[in-house]
Protein backbone atom coordinates (compact mmCIF):
# COMPACT_ATOMS: atom_id res chain seq x y z
CA UNK A 1 0.00 0.00 0.00
CA UNK A 2 1.18 3.50 -0.26
CA UNK A 3 0.58 6.21 1.86
CA UNK A 4 -0.27 10.36 1.32
CA UNK A 5 1.47 12.84 2.19
CA UNK A 6 -0.59 16.35 2.76
CA UNK A 7 0.92 20.04 2.83
CA UNK A 8 -0.11 23.41 4.06
CA UNK A 9 0.24 25.64 1.34
CA UNK A 10 1.72 29.10 2.24
CA UNK A 11 4.96 28.80 4.27
CA UNK A 12 4.81 25.47 3.92
CA UNK A 13 5.06 24.54 0.30
CA UNK A 14 5.23 27.94 -1.04
CA UNK A 15 7.12 31.44 -0.30
CA UNK A 16 3.95 33.82 -0.84
CA UNK A 17 4.74 35.93 2.02
CA UNK A 18 6.57 38.49 -0.53
CA UNK A 19 3.00 39.28 -2.47
CA UNK A 20 0.92 39.08 0.95
CA UNK A 21 2.68 41.53 2.04
CA UNK A 22 2.78 43.55 -0.79
CA UNK A 23 -0.69 43.69 -0.87
CA UNK A 24 -1.22 44.76 3.10
CA UNK A 25 1.24 47.67 2.64
CA UNK A 26 -0.96 48.64 -0.59
CA UNK A 27 -3.31 49.17 2.33
CA UNK A 28 -0.96 51.51 3.65
CA UNK A 29 0.09 52.99 1.04
CA UNK A 30 -3.87 53.99 0.27
CA UNK A 31 -3.90 55.83 3.36
CA UNK A 32 -0.76 57.89 2.75
CA UNK A 33 1.40 55.72 5.32
CA UNK A 34 5.20 54.62 4.45
CA UNK A 35 5.16 50.92 4.00
CA UNK A 36 6.42 48.00 6.67
CA UNK A 37 9.64 46.50 6.15
CA UNK A 38 8.99 43.18 4.96
CA UNK A 39 10.06 41.20 8.25
CA UNK A 40 7.34 42.90 9.85
CA UNK A 41 4.67 41.34 7.71
CA UNK A 42 5.79 37.89 7.00
CA UNK A 43 5.37 36.29 10.66
CA UNK A 44 1.62 36.29 10.04
CA UNK A 45 1.71 35.50 6.20
CA UNK A 46 -0.07 32.52 7.12
CA UNK A 47 -2.86 34.42 9.05
CA UNK A 48 -4.15 35.70 5.76
CA UNK A 49 -5.66 39.50 5.84
CA UNK A 50 -6.77 38.76 9.46
CA UNK A 51 -2.84 39.12 11.04
CA UNK A 52 -1.30 41.31 7.84
CA UNK A 53 -4.24 43.83 8.57
CA UNK A 54 -4.11 44.11 11.74
CA UNK A 55 0.21 44.20 11.59
CA UNK A 56 -0.46 46.64 8.45
CA UNK A 57 -3.03 48.95 9.72
CA UNK A 58 -3.80 47.71 13.92
CA UNK A 59 -7.83 46.28 12.41
CA UNK A 60 -8.92 43.58 13.46
CA UNK A 61 -12.55 41.76 13.00
CA UNK A 62 -15.06 44.27 13.74
CA UNK A 63 -13.97 47.82 13.21
CA UNK A 64 -15.49 49.46 11.39
CA UNK A 65 -13.03 49.72 8.47
CA UNK A 66 -12.08 45.93 8.68
CA UNK A 67 -14.20 44.32 6.47
CA UNK A 68 -13.90 47.24 3.05
CA UNK A 69 -10.24 47.25 3.74
CA UNK A 70 -10.45 43.14 4.00
CA UNK A 71 -11.87 43.47 0.15
CA UNK A 72 -10.12 45.96 -1.13
CA UNK A 73 -6.98 43.44 0.44
CA UNK A 74 -8.11 40.58 -1.33
CA UNK A 75 -9.11 42.38 -4.48
CA UNK A 76 -5.03 43.87 -4.51
CA UNK A 77 -3.56 40.43 -3.62
CA UNK A 78 -5.61 38.61 -6.55
CA UNK A 79 -4.43 40.57 -8.91
CA UNK A 80 -0.59 40.27 -8.20
CA UNK A 81 0.00 36.93 -6.27
CA UNK A 82 2.40 35.63 -8.43
CA UNK A 83 5.19 38.45 -8.84
CA UNK A 84 7.41 36.62 -6.50
CA UNK A 85 5.31 33.98 -5.36
CA UNK A 86 7.87 30.90 -5.44
CA UNK A 87 8.46 27.15 -4.01
CA UNK A 88 10.87 27.06 -1.32
CA UNK A 89 14.23 25.82 -2.06
CA UNK A 90 14.24 21.77 -2.27
CA UNK A 91 10.42 21.44 -2.35
CA UNK A 92 9.89 20.42 -5.77
CA UNK A 93 13.07 17.71 -5.43
CA UNK A 94 11.21 16.98 -2.35
CA UNK A 95 7.48 16.60 -4.49
CA UNK A 96 9.68 14.77 -7.38
CA UNK A 97 11.51 12.08 -4.65
CA UNK A 98 7.92 11.32 -2.84
CA UNK A 99 6.54 10.77 -6.30
CA UNK A 100 9.26 8.44 -7.49
CA UNK A 101 8.89 6.38 -3.68
CA UNK A 102 5.48 5.65 -5.00
CA UNK A 103 3.72 7.66 -2.41
CA UNK A 104 1.36 10.61 -3.15
CA UNK A 105 1.15 14.29 -1.72
CA UNK A 106 -1.41 16.68 -1.92
CA UNK A 107 -2.57 19.77 -0.51
CA UNK A 108 -4.42 21.51 2.44
CA UNK A 109 -4.65 25.20 2.79
CA UNK A 110 -7.74 27.71 4.47
CA UNK A 111 -6.84 29.96 1.73
CA UNK A 112 -10.34 29.91 -0.69
CA UNK A 113 -9.98 28.58 -4.24
CA UNK A 114 -10.36 31.25 -6.25
CA UNK A 115 -6.79 32.88 -4.55
CA UNK A 116 -5.23 29.29 -4.44
CA UNK A 117 -5.48 27.79 -7.55
CA UNK A 118 -3.99 31.18 -9.79
CA UNK A 119 -0.90 29.91 -7.39
CA UNK A 120 -0.50 26.43 -7.20
CA UNK A 121 -1.17 26.29 -11.58
CA UNK A 122 1.64 29.14 -11.70
CA UNK A 123 3.97 26.85 -9.54
CA UNK A 124 2.77 23.80 -11.75
CA UNK A 125 2.03 21.88 -9.09
CA UNK A 126 -1.45 20.57 -10.18
CA UNK A 127 -0.09 17.74 -12.15
CA UNK A 128 1.12 15.47 -9.92
CA UNK A 129 -0.85 16.62 -7.07
CA UNK A 130 -3.59 14.25 -5.72
CA UNK A 131 -5.79 16.61 -3.62
CA UNK A 132 -6.23 19.74 -3.73
CA UNK A 133 -8.27 21.02 -0.31
CA UNK A 134 -8.80 25.32 -0.09
CA UNK A 135 -10.62 26.84 2.68
CA UNK A 136 -14.25 26.94 0.79
CA UNK A 137 -13.48 23.40 -0.12
CA UNK A 138 -15.54 22.01 3.17
CA UNK A 139 -17.60 23.52 5.85
CA UNK A 140 -14.69 23.98 8.41
CA UNK A 141 -11.21 25.24 7.76
CA UNK A 142 -8.21 24.04 9.68
CA UNK A 143 -7.63 23.69 12.74
CA UNK A 144 -11.30 21.08 12.30
CA UNK A 145 -10.14 18.12 11.02
CA UNK A 146 -12.40 17.99 8.02
CA UNK A 147 -10.12 19.48 5.28
CA UNK A 148 -7.73 17.00 6.24
CA UNK A 149 -10.78 14.35 6.25
CA UNK A 150 -12.02 15.11 2.95
CA UNK A 151 -8.48 15.27 1.66
CA UNK A 152 -7.33 11.75 2.63
CA UNK A 153 -11.25 10.46 1.41
CA UNK A 154 -10.47 11.95 -1.87
CA UNK A 155 -7.24 10.99 -2.58
CA UNK A 156 -8.56 7.38 -1.42
CA UNK A 157 -6.37 7.13 1.82
CA UNK A 158 -7.49 6.21 5.42
CA UNK A 159 -6.43 9.01 7.54
CA UNK A 160 -4.17 6.72 9.29
CA UNK A 161 -1.66 6.40 6.33
CA UNK A 162 -1.44 9.92 6.06
CA UNK A 163 0.58 12.72 7.26
CA UNK A 164 0.55 16.36 7.58
CA UNK A 165 3.14 19.29 6.88
CA UNK A 166 2.55 22.86 7.95
CA UNK A 167 3.77 25.82 9.68
CA UNK A 168 0.98 27.16 12.07
CA UNK A 169 -0.30 26.00 15.52
CA UNK A 170 -3.63 25.04 13.43
CA UNK A 171 -1.80 23.24 10.96
CA UNK A 172 -0.71 20.73 13.93
CA UNK A 173 -4.44 20.81 15.66
CA UNK A 174 -6.00 20.02 12.37
CA UNK A 175 -3.72 16.85 11.81
CA UNK A 176 -4.19 15.76 15.54
CA UNK A 177 -7.90 16.29 15.29
CA UNK A 178 -8.03 14.34 12.03
CA UNK A 179 -6.00 11.04 13.35
CA UNK A 180 -2.69 12.06 11.33
CA UNK A 181 0.87 12.87 12.89
CA UNK A 182 2.00 16.13 12.23
CA UNK A 183 5.51 17.79 11.60
CA UNK A 184 5.66 21.60 11.97
CA UNK A 185 7.41 23.26 9.03
CA UNK A 186 9.94 25.83 11.33
CA UNK A 187 11.60 27.78 8.41
CA UNK A 188 7.47 28.94 7.45
CA UNK A 189 5.63 31.75 8.63
CA UNK A 190 6.63 31.24 12.07
CA UNK A 191 6.84 33.83 14.66
CA UNK A 192 10.26 34.94 16.88
CA UNK A 193 8.49 34.53 20.30
CA UNK A 194 6.51 31.49 19.38
CA UNK A 195 7.88 27.97 20.44
CA UNK A 196 7.49 25.10 18.55
CA UNK A 197 7.50 22.79 21.12
CA UNK A 198 4.10 23.72 22.39
CA UNK A 199 2.07 22.38 19.54
CA UNK A 200 3.30 19.02 20.19
CA UNK A 201 3.80 18.22 16.41
CA UNK A 202 5.37 14.83 16.03
CA UNK A 203 8.19 16.20 13.87
CA UNK A 204 10.03 19.38 12.76
CA UNK A 205 11.75 20.71 10.26
CA UNK A 206 14.24 23.55 10.55
CA UNK A 207 14.50 23.81 7.04
CA UNK A 208 12.87 21.99 3.80
CA UNK A 209 16.03 19.85 3.77
CA UNK A 210 14.84 18.39 6.65
CA UNK A 211 11.68 17.67 5.92
CA UNK A 212 11.74 14.08 4.86
CA UNK A 213 14.12 13.00 7.58
CA UNK A 214 10.88 14.62 9.85
CA UNK A 215 8.18 13.05 7.52
CA UNK A 216 9.37 9.38 6.66
CA UNK A 217 9.89 8.23 10.79
CA UNK A 218 5.53 8.74 10.58
CA UNK A 219 4.76 6.91 7.85
CA UNK A 220 3.16 3.25 7.92
CA UNK A 221 5.84 1.05 8.65
CA UNK A 222 5.55 -1.08 5.18
CA UNK A 223 6.62 2.37 3.31
CA UNK A 224 9.00 3.92 4.79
Amino acid sequence: MSALILFDFDGTLADTAPDLAAAANQQRTRRGLDPLPYEALRPVASQGARGLLRVALGLKAGDPDYEPTRLQFLEDYAASSTVHSKLFPGIQALLDDIRQRGLSWGIVTNKVTYLTLPIVEFLDLTRDSAVLVCGDTTAHAKPHPLPLQHAAREAGFSVDRCVYVGDDLRDIQAAHAAGMPAVAAAYGYVGEDENLSTWEAEACADTPADLWAAIQPLLPRDVR
